[in-house]
């Protein structure tokens, strides 16, 4: 043997080995370790090897078969008729070669106008399944396992809401053999992943994954509850029956037997009608219900899929054209933090660049703490990425086994990578968020934004449009610079849909939004979890802010509606310098408000009572009701609950009243509320 053949001979050993380990992990385990792609790459390079040296080719290659073994734990159906794979084609070149190979051995001449028709099908990313009916009941269902033995599965197919249990109509066959795919749909497996994460427990990496775990459980009861569908695609045995003379004609009338078919397919012809039929479906996929990696083509008629015949591992007269990977291997460079506009902190990975989902992919989003401990993802991990359609790119898995000795786990920042605040996180929480609020760049936006709103500070005029390009101008960076455009008109005049009266007259109404209240002033900040209530509470308490810049944890928890939640937030947020500076620059840029007269508790006759208010009131707005009941000491929420104690209703109360009534809970009209609130 030549050094040549004898490196061959090696790289096929090597191959096999590895193909045989993935196809094991993926077919039998429901454990796949690496994408789709890379399981394609290495088994397109084995049979490129076989094929420029026959010679070497064995037996047992991976290029003569399909799958893996099945499980012992299930009992083992033989298939009367095997359940094939199909070939691949992966670009328009490879698409014309198929097309070619199916013309010459035809006999049609490409160029003529004889185009071979095709049934076109999205390729679901899900399991095949043969489903089997006697006089047209289901006896037994089974996986395509290594495509001769499979597993049994029926009890679980039973469990599959859309396969029909006993077929419909007069003409059903005496037995009839269904083969389709077993999938999950989107919306089922973010739901069963959203579940799992709630629980601490590990969550899938796709539907395709979800959707074999499930199928596969030695426990009906589990493949119940993962709400699988299933679509069939062909027939297999099939006797005391006449078939149709075409595919589309076959999957019609399984249709009218009562399988559930994807209404996608189509017919079409030549090699044109293929690309099109490809491009089409491939800009409807992100809007799918199911996930696909591709789509099928086969020759529509009979006949000629006979004359075709097969190869040793799939039929001459069907291909699957993948789409671009949606999974992909890479390696994790390095892991930062991101601060997104409300402080809350996102690792992301920057990664080894990697063409994944048609794009070039170099960050991927690790969602939170939560997430990056769960995955346990380290630097210098191999990781499989992905990504569908226009969603950011994830980290979906850690690829075992690799990883090099020596990495850390990934630590939280103490501190904020924008600003330098202090980083804080409440126990039991995923999110971990910066607490220089007012201060950080990252935040300022919506800070701004929520000063300004009517709630808040009332800047008439300041709408989010404004906000945005007022810092993206630069003209202001913190809240507390709104206080000094009045003299930078020019510059704001200058801006788009800005006109000098526009300017004018949100210079006026920042002068007027400086006299305002204490309680206003408070909820201004932004402090997280401090509501209207909470501000009017903190505010009543102390008289002034100074006061509560200086409040312990302790003194705060006494104080009504202020549990040890928010009193950490309230000392973390007023612990910030930063927050201190701004505050210091607002009260200096001319904010005041009338002295507080600190209430007594005989003042708050309204205190431990829970109020909603709906619908127009004709003596008032309804945010003038809400102070009045606020000022009392009663808290004033916006939904209905058990735990409401009275609903205010005016004219059009909609939904909160009639949920009131359900509820029992006391309902006061405008007249009962001011003799209410007058007492």
């Amino acid at each position: 043997m030549s050094n040549q053949q004898k490196k061959l001979s090696e790289r096929i050993e090597y191959l096999t080995q590895q193909l045989n380990h993935h196809s094991h992990q993926y077919y039998v385990l429901d454990a796949p370790e690496i994408p789709d792609a890379e399981y394609d790459r290495l088994f397109r390079e084995l049979q490129q090897i076989e094929a420029e040296h026959p010679e070497l080719k064995k037996i047992d290659s991976p290029t003569q078969r399909v799958g893996g073994e099945p499980l012992a734990a299930f009992s083992q159906v033989k298939h009367r008729i095997p359940m094939l794979s199909l070939g691949n084609v992966f670009d328009e070149q490879e698409l014309q070669d198929f097309y070619k190979r199916v013309a010459d051995r035809l006999k049609i001449d490409m160029q003529s106008d004889q185009a071979i028709e095709f049934t076109a099908e999205p390729k679901l990313d899900g399991l095949a399944i043969s489903l089997v009916y006697e006089k047209g009941i289901l006896v037994q269902a089974a996986t395509r396992g290594d495509g001769n033995v499979g597993e049994k599965v029926t009890e679980n197919a039973r469990t599959i809401r859309n396969i029909p249990l006993h077929l419909s109509g007069t003409d059903i066959p005496d037995l009839l053999e269904v083969r389709g795919e077993v999938f999950m749909s989107k919306a089922v497996f973010e739901k069963l992943n959203n579940k799992a994460r709630e629980k601490g427990e590990k969550t899938f990496v796709n539907p395709r994954n979800a959707a074999a775990g499930s199928l596969r459980q030695l426990d009906s009861k589990i493949a119940a509850s993962r709400e699988l569908s299933m679509y069939c695609y062909a027939v297999g045995v099939v006797e005391g029956y006449q078939l149709p003379a075409t595919h589309s004609e076959i999957l019609e009338k399984l249709g009218q037997w009562g399988m559930p078919l994807c209404s996608e397919v189509e017919v079409v012809k030549g090699v044109d009608g293929c690309r099109q039929y490809y491009e089409k479906i491939g800009q409807q996929r992100d809007a799918l219900a199911y996930d696909i990696d591709g789509v099928v083509y086969k020759v529509n008629d009979l006949k000629l899929q006979q004359q075709l015949g097969f190869v040793a591992r799939a039929p001459r007269w069907a291909t699957a054209h993948k789409f671009p990977a949606q999974e992909e291997i890479t390696c994790v460079n390095a892991i930062e933090f991101q601060v997104g506009r409300t402080g809350a902190l996102t690792p992301v990975a920057r990664l080894q660049p990697v063409f994944v989902g048609g794009v070039t992919v170099s960050n991927a989003t690790l969602h939170n703490m939560d997430e990056v401990r769960r995955k346990d993802v380290r630097v210098g991990d191999q990781v499989i990425i992905r990504r569908a359609g226009d969603v950011i790119p994830e980290v979906a898995s850690v690829v075992p086994g690799k990883r090099k000795a020596g990495s850390v786990e990934v630590e939280l920042p103490k501190a904020c990578p924008v600003c330098g605040s202090d980083v804080v996180q409440e126990e039991g929480g995923a999110v971990a968020r910066c607490s220089g609020g007012l201060y950080c760049h990252a935040q300022r936006k919506e800070g701004i934004k929520h000063f300004a709103s009517r709630r808040a500070m009332d800047i008439d005029g300041l709408g989010d449009k404004l906000v945005e390009q007022l810092v993206d101008a630069r003209l202001i960076d913190h809240i507390d610079d709104l206080y000094s455009l009045k003299d930078k008109v020019e510059e704001i005049v200058a801006m788009e849909r800005m006109a000098k009266k526009s300017a004018e007259n949100l210079i006026e109404s920042l002068e007027k939004s400086k006299r305002t209240t204490l309680p206003r002033f408070i909820f201004a900040l932004g402090i997280r979890e401090v509501g209207e209530v909470t501000a009017a509470s903190l505010a009543n308490h102390f008289g002034d802010i100074q006061g509560l810049m200086q409040a312990s944890e302790e003194e705060l928890i006494n104080i009504d509606d202020v549990g040890p939640v928010v009193a950490s937030r309230v000392v973390t947020f007023f612990s910030q310098q930063h927050n201190i500076e701004v505050i210091n620059k607002l009260i200096e840029a001319g904010i005041s408000w009338p002295p507080i007269e600190i209430k007594q508790a005989s003042e708050l006759t309204l205190s431990g009572l829970s109020f909603v208010v709906t619908g127009t009131l004709s003596s008032m707005s309804r945010n003038d009701a809400k102070q009045r009941l606020i000022d009392k000491g009663a808290k004033v929420v916006g939904s209905v609950s058990k735990n409401t104690s009275y609903v205010v209703v005016g004219e059009n109360p909609g939904s909160k009243a009639a949920k009131a009534e359900q509820l029992g809970i006391d309902i006061l009209d405008e007249e009962a509320f001011l003799a209410f609130i007058n007492k």
